[in-house]
């Protein structure tokens, strides 16, 4: 769900980075009620109404909200919007509130997408390593996988060729069975899964050999990958249709999401798309200046040191990062600058460095 150049979710809601869960909840509650477009018309209502939606689906969930404060954004990516909103109770938040529509069909349908019909499949997780140089140009780049898919022997049935489960006869195919009772005029109802099919809802006498009466074989699976310029490391891409087969009857399978990575470079650290580098220089240098030669992604570049240069100063190279992704630009390349003080002399470089701080002494008090 995460998209480049979101706020941060605690500025959304305008709560503190260890705000509790009542915290949270509230201020969700009140700009819910704020910029609801049944109440409020302006033509970016319904957007930002999503945005404070999307940040309370975060923040109000523990898991979602460890992987947003690791990892940011990127930590939530890829998340379809069922598994994003999905634990949200609107009427638990907005109960008794009348007039706006808070759940069971209309504005929050649309905003959170719910999916009629059977459940998809699953979503299946992959990782991809890409290389800082092919992070710069982007390009496609393969994916292999293997996940469960229906048994081409059955079909998917389970059964034996030339034969088909039947209805399960203690649940008449539900799946379920339930059990009621009365006591003091209240009815109570038990539902469970039915213990003969599993809730399958049939029984296979005669299994398929090749899946075990399963439905599914696991099969290898190469797929390509577009990879944009300057994508974000952690970012999740998504393939629908490559995820976990549905486990209801006429479920899709789910979604494939590929998370990139950027691979190791000894040269650079990233860090979004600007790139850090470190350079160790003599004493010498830094005092009097000099030149270095450093890689880029882009071929080495030469840089000017200048005299009475400070450990740990930084020199920037402007645009010699990598791209920022949709922005038309690049970021920068900075060089952290260490200098090296000699742990051991010869006798002629003692005598310098003493001539040295002599002339450093005679200076001060002059």
């Amino acid at each position: 769900m995460a998209q480049a150049g979101q706020r941060d979710y605690y500025d959304v809601l305008g709560v503190a980075r260890d705000a509790d869960e009542t915290a949270i909840k509230k201020a969700f509650r009140t700009l819910a009620l704020k910029y609801h477009p049944d109440r409020n018309k302006a033509p970016d209502a319904e957007a930002k109404f999503r945005e404070i939606a999307e940040a309370y689906a975060v923040l109000h969930d523990p898991d979602k909200r460890r992987a947003y404060d690791a990892r940011g954004h990127a930590g939530v990516s890829g998340m379809s919007p069922e598994e994003m909103f999905g634990g949200i109770d609107l009427d638990e938040i907005f109960g008794g509130l009348g007039g706006f529509d808070f759940g069971g069909g209309g504005l929050f349908d649309h905003i959170f997408r719910r999916r009629a019909g059977p459940r998809p499949g699953a979503s299946l997780h992959a990782e991809l390593v890409v290389p800082l140089a092919d992070i710069v140009s982007g390009g496609e780049r393969e994916v292999h996988i293997r996940r469960p898919k229906a048994c081409k022997t059955c079909g998917g049935s389970g059964a034996k060729p030339g034969t088909e489960p039947k209805t399960c006869e203690r649940c008449k195919g539900t799946g379920r069975q339930t059990k009621s009772r009365r006591e003091g005029g209240v009815a109570f109802q038990q539902i469970t899964t039915c213990p003969d099919c599993d809730g399958r809802g049939s029984v296979i006498e005669q299994p398929c050999a090749d899946c075990g009466g399963h439905g599914e074989t696991v099969r290898s699976e190469t797929l390509k990958v577009r990879i944009p310029p300057g994508i974000e490391d952690g970012t999740a891409l998504r393939i629908p249709g490559h995820g976990l087969p549905g486990r209801e009857p006429g479920g899709v399978p789910g979604d494939l999401l590929v998370v990139v990575r950027s691979a190791h470079d000894p040269r650079f650290q990233r860090h979004g798309p600007n790139l850090w580098r470190t350079e160790t220089i003599e004493v010498t240098d830094a005092v009097l200046g000099t030149g270095l030669t450093v890689p880029t992604l882009d071929g080495s570049v030469k840089v000017s040191v200048p005299p009475g240069t400070q450990p740990d100063a930084l020199l920037r190279l402007r645009n010699k990062g990598l791209p920022v992704p949709g922005g038309g630009r690049s970021g920068d390349l900075f060089l952290r600058l260490q200098v090296h003080i000699p742990e051991q002399l010869t006798e002629e470089q003692r005598s310098h460095y003493a001539g040295l701080r002599e002339l450093g002494s005679a200076g001060s008090k002059t």
